[in-house]
């Protein structure tokens, strides 16, 4: 018997087997389901991987929304500040400023909480990246200290988490955390978050 996908259904009757919204509901409560909805997939997908089975193909109805879709009216400006990657080395920082360009976008690494926290309280930091599998790091704790800083409750606090990684929606939320991204993560989606919560410029084709 097969479980049904996960979904969001926003308003209506309420269905057991779905996660519900009812509206009005405050853009953090869809960012929490949304995580939630994403860490279900994570945890089917490493289940999957884990029996051998194969992985079922994406099957879309329509084209991925670009960046810049919606209403122009609705999207918050992106903050203009530098993106920090948390992280037990710096290969990550230099794969991801040759892919934009150091001219682009200014990005900063640290392999230390502490300093992670001092950079984003002395620093405009638009996206603060940490990875779950930094030693030492505690992605939950570390959210928390960087949204408390005066200046930083705008920085948007991304998680890159490996599949043995287990994602607690809940801690995430409540310690400001606004989404993840699935290791290995793909160029193209690293370009399209960073055109969502930075100043980054479109990329030539």
């Amino acid at each position: 018997m097969r479980c049904p996908p996960p979904a969001l259904v926003i308003g209506g009757m309420a269905r057991a087997s779905y996660t519900q919204l009812s509206p009005p509901f405050e853009p953090d409560e869809l960012y929490a389901c949304m995580a939630k909805l994403l860490a279900e997939r994570h945890r089917a997908l490493a289940l999957l991987s884990a029996r051998g089975e194969p992985l079922l193909a994406e099957r879309r109805r329509r084209p991925r929304l670009g960046p810049d879709a919606g209403c122009p009216s609705e999207r918050q400006p992106p903050r203009d500040g530098k993106v920090l990657i948390v992280d037990k080395g710096g290969a990550f920082r230099d794969h991801l400023a040759g892919l934009v360009g150091p001219s682009r976008l200014a990005i900063a690494w640290t392999d230390s909480a502490p300093m992670a926290v001092r950079l984003c309280d002395e620093t405009p930091v638009s996206v603060a990246m940490i990875n779950t599998a930094a030693p030492g790091i505690d992605p939950y704790g570390l959210s928390r200290d960087i949204k408390a800083q005066q200046g930083a409750e705008k920085t948007a606090v991304v998680l890159l988490v490996g599949r043995t990684f287990t994602y607690d929606s809940t801690l995430a939320h409540g310690a400001g955390v606004r989404g993840l991204l699935d290791k290995p993560v793909g160029d193209r989606s690293l370009v399209c978050m960073l055109q969502r919560l930075t100043s980054l410029p479109e990329m030539p084709a």
